[in-house]
């Protein structure tokens, strides 16, 4: 490990030889660019301050599990990048693609997988002058909101390391309030840059439907889409800024911004009539810190000037669960066509395929696997999604995409009175790790995660706004972020409040003692 007296130089970040984590971690990712566009540090002495925090912290919560150390040092060799950010240090999901990098999906199927293409919301973070230093811990291919899976082992939460750290940008979330890094790249399908970073007291933003691209490697599902958590709102605004917009031959686009994103937070937004409600859309209670972090918020807002009322969509909360658990189990088995298309690349999965059928070559397959590498290729709740999915009709799934999309319609409605939602953003305070338990029998887990993660997966599949502030920290010390949804394509209004409470009730130097 390079440390900086053997760099040769003097940074600004030296203490007797060493770098002083307090000022690295006193600057987010636009104020590091700042530095290094004032001559003040190095592109260099930035990597070299990022890898050091994962050599000395990551050992504890196990956030980064692929390590790019020479690659990144070879990008900030040749001189700061272009772009806002300037060669500020970045990590990146491992449900990303980025071309000739290990890409595993948190499987241990996919575990010396290298894909030959990079996706175009990684391009852009690379040409905004963000230099990814490696890749963070991700539930196998998302589906859970926890980060524990089987190939890397779980990812502990900064604050409490009995805890998750959330799902399923878990290891971006850790990195980030751990201060590795102060920015890192997160992906949201049905709450999974939110529910991380309401566990870590971070900041996390889903942007409207069709404003981030979604391509080539990427799900055509558009429940899903990519940007970041960070420390501070101004990061997010400037990372949507260098990154939004549709691909050509996009299904969904979303008008231009009027002003860049990174204004938004700078100014208070104009007197807003925001709905609050802490119980969740099948009726279901939330624990007490979780309600109380929407009393307290909705509180402050009032202070700012805004209306708040007690209100909520009338929604019937069991049928639209099970509907997008419906749609959550075709995306499982959805994976599972891409994986026997990869096999089908060889001549022994193109004949399994043949002889077998979809379903037993997959279950071949996943013994051949098992046998090389000594573990289960796939992890009981993956299984348990496909089996589902492929037992349930085209018809069927149709009705259950309809009835999503019926339960957007009616919260359209309710947002053309409000200018918002606040709710928990989970029913309870970040669960202990192992408290998600795969093995355990279908309709408790089931029961279990629509209880768990009640409010989020409303704005995937309607395609709104929505995102995890950090307002509040329980009596037990955990952070509890709250949820705000909004209008379509009211990105940048979203992203006023946020800067508004920012001021309001700071947490930037809320720190866990890592």
């Amino acid at each position: 490990m390079t440390t900086w007296s053997q760099l040769g130089r003097t940074s600004r970040f030296d203490d007797v030889g060493e770098p002083s984590f307090s000022e690295y971690e006193q600057f987010d990712a636009v104020g590091l660019a700042e530095l290094v566009a004032n001559g003040e540090t190095t592109t260099a002495e930035l990597i070299e301050a990022a890898i050091e925090r994962v050599e000395q912290r990551n050992p504890a919560l196990n956030a980064v599990i692929v390590k790019n150390y020479e690659e990144a040092r070879g990008v900030a060799r040749s001189g700061a990048p272009k772009g806002p950010f300037c060669g500020v240090p970045f990590l990146t999901k491992d449900l990303a693609m980025v071309e000739g990098q290990v890409a595993s999906f948190g499987s241990v199927f996919f575990r010396e997988f290298r894909p030959d293409y990079t996706d175009e919301y990684q391009l852009r973070t690379q040409r905004a002058g963000l230099i990814s230093i490696g890749r963070t811990n991700s539930p196998e291919f998302g589906l859970v909101p926890t980060t524990e899976p089987e190939l890397h082992g779980a990812t502990k939460n900064p604050w409490d390391r009995t805890r998750s750290s959330g799902g399923s940008s878990g290891g971006a979330a850790a990195a980030v309030a751990a201060g590795i890094v102060p920015m890192a790249h997160a992906s949201d399908g049905g709450g999974s840059i939110r529910i991380p970073a309401s566990a870590c007291g971070v900041f996390g933003f889903k942007p409207s439907r069709g404003l981030m691209p979604r391509f080539p490697g990427s799900a055509a599902d558009y429940l899903s889409l990519d940007l970041a958590v960070s420390r501070s709102v101004r990061d997010t605004c400037v990372l949507l800024d260098a990154t939004h917009g549709a691909v050509p031959g996009a299904a969904y686009h979303v008008p231009q911004p009027g002003q860049p994103f990174a204004d938004a937070p700078k100014t208070d937004p104009r007197p807003l009539r925001i709905a609050f409600a802490a119980e969740d859309f099948r009726g279901g209670s939330t624990d007490a810190a979780c309600a109380t972090a929407v009393t307290t918020t909705a509180e402050q807002l009032g202070k700012l000037g805004h209306t708040l009322v007690a209100d909520k969509p009338v929604i019937d909360g069991q049928s639209m669960a099970e509907a997008f658990m419906a749609v959550w189990q075709s995306l499982a088995e959805s994976i599972f066509t891409i994986i026997l298309d990869e096999a089908g690349k060889q001549r022994a999965g193109a004949m399994l395929r043949r002889v077998l059928g979809d379903w037993r070559a997959m279950k071949v397959i996943a013994y051949l696997d098992k046998r090389k590498s000594g573990r289960d290729a796939f992890e009981p709740f993956t299984w348990g999604l496909a089996d589902r999915s492929r037992h349930r009709t085209p018809a069927e799934l149709e009705a259950a995409k309809t009835e999503l999309q019926r339960v957007a319609h009616i919260v359209g409605e309710f947002l053309e009175d409000y200018d918002m939602l606040l709710t928990p953003v989970l029913g309870t305070a970040p669960v202990e790790l192992g408290g998600i338990d795969q093995n355990a029998p279908w309709d408790e887990i089931v029961e279990q995660l629509m209880q768990y993660v009640a409010f989020t997966p409303v704005a995937n599949f309607s395609g709104l706004p929505a995102m995890s502030v950090p307002t509040y920290w329980s009596a037990a010390g955990l952070p509890i972020g709250t949820h705000f949804m909004g209008r379509f394509a009211d990105d940048a209004l979203m992203l006023s409040v946020a800067g508004q409470l920012e001021r309001a009730m700071p947490w930037f130097d809320r720190r866990p003692a890592v």
